[in-house]
């Protein structure tokens, strides 16, 4: 998970600033300390640490507890001001032109993921309504166009390509054109990268820029690479003026130095984050969610949104009707699991929630992961059964637990295990259900009590 080490140690340290009545320059001194080296262990850079370190430090010397707030409360209030400060304050827009069509222009080196994030970021606006076209003017790499026209066939987005020509700028200059004639109000142009930065490569880009005149250049960088990407980011900066950034492959990243350093030292926004190589996997930062997720504050609009997004409403009605009819079955457990998994592992779902972020380690070896294999035999074990049984539980005897492990390659105990999960979720959702009827014919509070993963 991002910056989990950077969150265990910020939370660690918080814990002992506990039964302070005043912070003291010694608190302060001790807890910068522990700061500095958590920042300098997640590969931020060294001079955004300085600064950062200086600022919390300014502000924290001498700092009366309010009434409400415990001395760590106080630091941890600073410290997230000052986090979301590091990454830009808020969420920095893409620049849409007035006049279509807008014209952005995807930069980085080889192995970012350039080609990927613009079949992301294409698929992200036929979301909002758009109709973006994307341009292959990788001349250079291997397969770089055909690896481009089947991201397109697969989110059905067109591909202007000329495998022909030699030219990116000229290929450039003509998806301009055939964009204005196809309507297309969003171009994404993938451009071609290299192993490391040089000259030849910067030229090509700076004589794109210049021809087209695009609205928006992003950077792709591998946020696995830590500082390495923060240089690449100010070399691309100094040469062509980023508009932004879009850090890929963040779900592998436990550090997260890249993230925490990459607008003090080049002043270029992170627009948007990968986290996962499906193409529904582009986020856009917000610089306070991830101040919030790194201090174990949790990012619950996130949560909404994903949710928002990810279950069906018809679905979820279905299921709130059955649940009160007492008729919700294995098939509907199954669903409610697999529309869940659409938010992405557990671990990540608690991060997003407050407070629970540590729960993970807390379970041990327990595997809660949503794509990981527990899901995969509840599926097993489900599909192993007769439609009788997932109707009715109540009549899987001894025998037909055994042979529903052996038809699902799982053993009896799994069988049991899911069975209890199953009864015991049953009667909470029950009760659940008979609190949003009682509140809605009651008219009390505000509103009606929502089932969980209904809307």
């Amino acid at each position: 998970m991002i910056f989990e080490n950077l969150a265990d140690r910020l939370q660690e340290t918080f814990k002992k600033l506990r039964g302070h009545g005043k912070l003291t320059a010694d608190d302060v001194n001790a807890t910068m300390r522990e700061i500095r080296i958590a920042l300098l262990e997640a590969d931020v850079n060294f001079k955004v640490v300085k600064d950062f370190i200086k600022k919390i430090k300014e502000r924290a010397v001498g700092q009366e507890v309010l009434e409400s707030l415990t001395p760590a409360q106080a630091v941890i209030k600073i410290v997230n001001e000052e986090l979301t400060a590091l990454m830009g304050q808020t969420q920095s827009h893409i620049n849409i032109s007035p006049k279509a069509p807008t014209i952005i222009m995807m930069v980085g080196l080889q192995g970012a993921g350039k080609t990927t994030s613009a079949g992301k970021l294409g698929l992200m606006f036929k979301k909002q309504g758009k109709h973006p076209l994307m341009v292959a003017a990788d001349i250079y790499r291997p397969a770089a166009i055909k690896q481009l026209q089947v991201l397109g066939s697969q989110i059905d987005i067109p591909v202007f390509a000329k495998e022909d020509c030699k030219d990116a700028v000229r290929i450039a200059n003509e998806a301009i054109d055939y964009a204005k004639s196809h309507a297309n109000d969003i171009v994404i142009i993938d451009t071609a990268g290299r192993l490391h930065i040089d000259e030849n490569l910067m030229q090509e880009l700076k004589s794109i820029k210049e021809d087209v005149k695009p609205h928006e250049i992003l950077l792709v960088v591998d946020a696995m690479t830590g500082q390495d990407a923060v240089n690449v980011a100010e070399s691309f900066n100094n040469d062509l003026g980023l508009d932004g950034v879009i850090l890929t492959k963040m779900d592998g990243d436990a550090r997260g130095g890249a993230a925490l350093s990459v607008k003090a030292v080049t002043g270029c926004p992170i627009k948007f984050v990968g986290a996962g190589e499906k193409l529904e996997a582009l986020e856009p930062f917000y610089p306070d969610r991830m101040a919030s997720r790194i201090l174990g504050m949790g990012d619950v609009l996130t949560l909404i949104e994903k949710a928002q997004t990810a279950f069906d409403a018809e679905e979820a009605k279905k299921m709130e009707k059955a649940f009160r009819k007492n008729e919700f079955t294995l098939d509907d457990f199954l669903s409610q699991l697999n529309q869940v998994r659409k938010l992405g592992s557990f671990e990540n779902i608690l991060g997003m929630i407050p407070g629970m972020g540590g729960l993970k380690k807390k379970l041990g070896d327990v595997d809660i992961d949503m794509n990981g294999k527990e899901i995969k035999h509840i599926e097993a074990i489900i599909r192993a059964m007769t439609p009788e049984e997932k109707r009715n539980t109540k009549i899987i005897n001894g025998s037909r637990r055994k042979r529903i492990a052996m038809g699902s390659g799982t053993k009896v105990q799994e069988v049991n295990k899911l069975l209890k999960q199953f009864d015991e979720m049953k009667k909470m959702m029950k009760k659940m259900s008979n609190m949003k009827q009682l509140n809605k014919k009651g008219k009390k509070g505000k509103g009606g009590f929502k089932l969980p993963f209904f809307r």
